[in-house]
């Protein structure tokens, strides 16, 4: 199972690991981190030497509640720091977090080389015909609504059988569009309460009927801080636990905060694998 990123073939058969560089000054975890260049070219130049494939840039955040920003304000936020990190690291495979089809377009041009939509075309009817002419990776992520109301609509009477139907859809309008590289992503904490999150993970394998990869963003989720009572900046180890899980249950790719210790996740899964 093997992606097209810029020419290059990327093995997915081996999970990857895919860091997180949000941009934005509320995310939930580390929102307003990266106030400069040079914090951010540190942060990327570390999780590239800890063993990311790919990273993954938002300038618009989704956590439930986030304030909407304009279209011009995400561009400025991101443009920037897509033509510095390829000036300072040329090989990087960068993946953009949006929803709107002019960002995305825009990214691309200056070198990035996945497209990562949490809303899988549905916020942008442009999205997937400018994907397709692209003929990048597109990552398509499962949620109800957006991120001001997914919230509210968490109401399900089959989960798993909904999600597959969604990403049938979904696929299906995408393939037309000529989109060949689709990854899943299940969407953890979109329009899903605690107990759903972890019925999705229990049942991750069901979604192997689409014969796409799956995405993972499990990484210091409310699911984990708030089954332990604790907070994001203390659930790595949880995040740990369920990444572990996600590999077991056929994830491809982790997308986290903490790169080395996903990569850690892989290669002792993967010893495990050949005992």
């Amino acid at each position: 199972m093997t992606i097209n990123c810029k020419g290059s073939l990327i093995d997915l058969m081996t999970p990857k690991v895919m860091g997180i560089l949000n941009l934005t000054p509320d995310s939930f975890y580390d929102g307003g981190s990266y106030k400069n260049e040079k914090e951010v070219l540190k942060k990327v130049e570390q999780m590239l030497t800890d063993g990311a494939t790919f990273v993954d840039l938002g300038a618009y955040s989704s956590r439930p509640g986030a304030d909407n920003i304009s279209t011009e304000d995400e561009k400025k936020r991101i443009l920037p720091i897509v033509t510095t990190l390829l000036q300072e690291f040329p090989k990087v495979l960068l993946s953009i977090d949006t929803f709107r089809s002019e960002v995305a377009k825009l990214c691309i041009d200056a070198g990035a080389a996945i497209i990562n939509d949490i809303s899988a075309g549905h916020l942008d009817s442009n999205m997937l015909q400018v994907v397709g002419q692209l003929k990048v990776p597109y990552i398509m992520m499962h949620m109800k609504g957006n991120p001001q109301t997914m919230k509210s609509l968490d109401t399900y009477d089959n989960l798993i059988l909904e999600v597959n139907t969604y990403f049938a859809e979904r696929i299906t309008v995408a393939r037309k569009h000529g989109i060949n590289d689709i990854i899943i992503d299940p969407g953890f904490g979109f329009a899903k309460n605690t107990l759903q999150n972890f019925e999705l993970l229990k049942n991750l394998k069901l979604l192997k009927f689409h014969d796409t990869p799956i995405l993972a963003g499990l990484s210091r989720k409310s699911m984990i801080y708030k089954t332990l009572n604790s907070t994001p900046q203390e659930a790595l180890n949880g995040t740990t636990v369920l990444n572990t899980t996600a590999l077991l249950n056929g994830s491809s790719i982790l997308r986290v905060h903490d790169v080395k210790e996903a990569i850690e996740c892989i290669h002792l899964l993967n010893q495990y694998e050949k005992a």
